[in-house]
């Protein structure tokens, strides 16, 4: 009982760590004053001054696009990637594939950066191509690193899979494409929405990555944000995260509800099968 309460105690702790910034953030984006110690009236005064202000919205919508593109660019790759590496046993070369694809997860965002920006200067000088730095090259570095997160999302869902059904199908008569597509990608089709939910928060959380293989014109949210915070606090920032928030939010209960859903179709359709043998 006393370790049990202690861990209660240490959750509660780590989970008040996390959350009272995120809803200080959210109250004071309701003050009217601009001073975030001075609490004046309630209002929605400082939404209104985001809605209009042009620089903001322009980066904030870039942001969605570059998360959007990369997010689903990333999860067809690394779909991909998982089933090569859950279902193409020990294949040549099979080491250093799964090294490339894991390597953006423990490397440095600085060296990563730094070396995707070399990769994009050379690429210019020798076939012309990418043009500078702009919301092209933003998205090719999102894509390189989220779609590693995706990979090891659906590698693990296909491991925990069990693959008698798929075998089962193609003893049937079955192609390998009407496979995938009829039994394995409704399968993993909750981790497929997961691993494109968290390939879409990396890519609009960005920074680092973002600073080196951007260029005039190609400004980010997270990049804004972090000039706005240097030159001081706007209370538009505290409004503009209380709807990234809320979009967010939202998301995982949309995602959570669908995983929900699945997982008792799942378990509906096993139950039924062991009554039916």
């Amino acid at each position: 009982m006393p370790k049990s309460w202690f861990l209660r105690f240490g959750l509660m702790i780590g989970l008040l760590f996390l959350y009272i910034p995120i809803i200080l953030l959210i109250v004071l984006s309701f003050n009217d004053n601009r001073s975030v110690s001075v609490w004046s009236e309630f209002s929605f005064r400082w939404y209104g001054e985001l809605m209009r202000d042009e620089q903001l919205l322009s980066a904030a919508w870039l942001s969605v696009r570059v998360a959007f593109i990369s997010a689903s660019f990333a999860v067809v790759l690394g779909t991909l990637a998982g089933m090569m590496l859950a279902r193409f046993g020990a294949f040549k070369g099979r080491a250093l594939f799964s090294g490339m694809v894991s390597a953006p997860l423990v490397m440095p965002e600085v060296i990563m950066g730094l070396s995707l920006l070399l990769l994009f200067v050379s690429m210019e000088q020798m076939l012309g191509w990418p043009e500078g730095r702009g919301m092209l090259t933003i998205i090719l570095a999102h894509i390189t690193f989220t779609m590693s997160f995706v990979t090891v999302v659906v590698q693990s869902r296909l491991v925990s899979m069990d693959a008698s059904l798929e075998e089962a199908a193609m003893d049937l008569g079955a192609r390998p494409a009407k496979v995938f597509f009829v039994i394995t990608l409704p399968l993993i089709a909750p981790a497929i929405v997961s691993g494109w939910l968290l390939a879409f928060t990396l890519s609009l959380d960005d920074l680092v990555i973002t600073s080196f293989v951007s260029g005039p014109g190609s400004t980010t949210l997270p990049q804004i944000v972090f000039s706005s915070v240097r030159l001081g606090l706007s209370p538009k920032i505290n409004a503009l995260a209380t709807i990234v928030v809320a979009i967010v939010a939202i998301g995982i209960i949309c995602a959570g509800i669908y995983n929900a859903r699945q997982e008792k179709a799942r378990q509906r359709d096993e139950q039924m099968a062991q009554q039916g043998g």
